[in-house]
């Protein structure tokens, strides 16, 4: 089918895109983010193009070998079968060098047929220095000059490429620093006169998300080294540039016209680390269609009849029987149990708690909270009742503190394992993701706040009526409502000396201890009572129908 490219006025630029399970161009959150705005785009009929890289040797496959250590291996079974191959190509300059900026096209499938193209960019070709034929293999290479030429490519060679491929683009929306340089073409192809009006024009077509609270999380890189590569980048605004670096981040924010957080906390927090700067907020969604369970979506189909078409349908899940929720919950818990027996041949019973926790491993997220003080989940175990526990998620492969959590999270399981039922799902993916989302009773994200910008693996949980248990931070700030939604760690409120940690940890265990555990086994009809108001409140307000329409409303207009 052709793309009518007189229609498609926005270029949604971002490092990593989710786009199949099986397409491995991603490594985590932000790429699954960018998948699924995307995918509401085209039920939205918005008219938007994706620009991301093939990245055909992906993140990487996770082993966990005999020491308990993660290893990590090259994507060996990339599928390029929904990927077409375009012959229309660009060529842009690196240094002295012209390199050839090719790209494979990816089509999204709206809710009744509208098609979105998202072009992953491809500099494998013969013609091109074999250091620039890798740059679209592997996903975030952790050389920083690798690094910035990859966001070279992303930025400055999507932006010919959407060129040359004849698209008439208004607005380029920058997912995160990455894609800055794309910035850095729309400001030298402005034909407005002078510096002012050049810098008045870019920032009328760029819109910045930022996504990280965390300042050493900016990209940074020496200008010499941005120099080397881009000889044509504006070295005259002391704006972009500060002790002869380039702060991706501050690119982009100085660039646009419309800047976001992705929560309302996270927002907050951005202005405190950009002051000079007027950042609104969008919080996080996900795709509603993409993350409901086959079970939810028979159910929803049965009574919430426009929910394919509307997210906000979802509001109406007060109307659904409390029994046929928890009906469809046991479905999508019998296939996780299957699943979790098949990858680690442990018996997890249907009728026992069944607590997830899935993220990136790294020190922030404190995925090891839940553990800190094994005797006392072994008591709560044995004295209120039974638990299990499944673990999924990767730590970046530099990232020695995230490995060395995996490690200690495999010295926990084998040492509690006839106390307790804690298993480790390798290689974390999106279709692990929506069977934990999906299948257990209680998903807990423990991150230490304020380092959460947004989070959604909670919003996944919600559109299948599971309820969180979370630290107050990221987008759990605006989804939490006391006895509805779910419940907060918060280690603030407890009396008690002790470090953050421990305080939280405190408090998990209480609520596990004295709320939780006992309002599932003993109060079934307020637990569904529970799962029917985190559907009707959360997952009809966090999901990216809701967030294209305010990108459009207040970003892209």
């Amino acid at each position: 089918m052709a793309i009518n490219k007189d229609k498609f006025k926005i270029a949604y630029f971002s490092m990593e895109i989710e786009l199949e399970n099986s397409i491995k161009t991603y490594s985590g959150g932000l790429g699954i983010l960018a998948g699924d705005i995307l995918r509401s785009a085209a039920d939205l009929r918005l008219p938007m193009v994706g620009i991301t890289l093939l990245n055909n040797q992906g993140y990487f496959n996770q082993k966990i070998n005999q020491a308990g250590e993660q290893e990590e291996t090259i994507v060996d079974d990339y599928d390029f079968s929904h990927l077409k191959k375009i012959k229309d190509s660009a060529v842009i300059k690196i240094g002295q060098d012209n390199v050839k900026i090719g790209a494979w096209k990816y089509l999204i499938n709206g809710a009744d047929g509208f098609k979105i193209p998202v072009y992953l960019l491809d500099t494998n070709f013969a013609e091109n220095k074999p250091i620039y034929q890798s740059l679209t293999g592997k996903l975030y290479g952790n050389d920083k000059e690798y690094r910035l030429l990859q966001e070279i490519v992303l930025g400055r060679g999507g932006f010919a490429l959407l060129k040359s491929l004849g698209y008439g683009i208004k607005k380029f929306h920058i997912n995160e620093g990455h894609g800055s340089f794309v910035a850095i073409s729309q400001f030298l192809s402005s034909r407005r006169k002078n510096l002012t009006a050049r810098i008045a024009d870019t920032k009328t077509r760029c819109v910045f998300t930022t996504h990280t609270p965390v300042k050493m999380a900016n990209d940074i890189f020496p200008l010499d080294l941005v120099l080397k590569h881009q000889p044509d980048f504006p070295i005259d605004m002391p704006e972009i540039i500060k002790d002869k670096q380039v702060n991706m981040t501050k690119l982009a924010l100085y660039f646009s016209g419309y800047i976001n957080g992705v929560a309302i906390s996270h927002a907050l927090v951005s202005r405190k680390m950009f002051p000079d700067y007027q950042i609104h907020t969008i919080t996080n969604g996900v795709h509603s269609l993409t993350w409901t369970a086959p079970e939810f979506a028979t159910l929803y189909d049965k009574h919430l009849l426009n929910w394919r078409h509307s997210s906000l349908s979802l509001r109406n899940a007060f109307i659904i029987p409390s029994d046929e929720i928890w009906e469809a919950h046991q479905g999508a818990k019998k296939r996780l149990l299957k699943f979790i027996k098949e990858k680690t041949g442990v018996d997890f019973e249907q009728n026992i708690f069944t607590i997830g926790l899935a993220r990136r491993f790294t020190a922030y997220k404190r995925p090891l909270l839940l553990l800190s003080d094994l005797k006392r989940l072994i008591k709560i175990n044995n004295t209120v009742g039974k638990i299990q526990i499944v673990y999924a998620g990767k730590a970046h492969p530099a990232d020695m503190g995230g490995k060395k959590l995996i490690a200690d999270l495999q010295s926990i399981i084998k040492k509690s394992q006839a106390q307790i039922k804690i298993v480790f799902l390798e290689s974390y993916d999106t279709n692990i993701s929506k069977l934990m989302t999906a299948g257990v009773d209680l998903w807990v994200n423990t991150p230490l706040p304020p380092n959460e910008a947004s989070g959604t693996s909670g919003m996944k949980a919600a559109h299948n009526g599971v309820p969180q248990l979370s630290t107050f931070d990221g987008w759990w700030r605006e989804g939490y409502i006391r006895g509805k939604t779910g419940w907060t760690i918060r280690g603030d409120k407890i009396t008690e000396t002790g470090t953050v940690d421990y305080k939280d940890a405190l408090s998990l265990y209480n609520l596990l201890e004295k709320e939780i555990i006992p309002l599932y086994y003993n109060n079934s009809i307020k637990w569904q009572e529970i799962m029917r108001f985190v559907i009707g409140i959360n997952a009809s307000f966090f999901n990216t129908e809701r967030v294209l329409q305010e990108y459009a409303q207040n970003a892209y207009l």
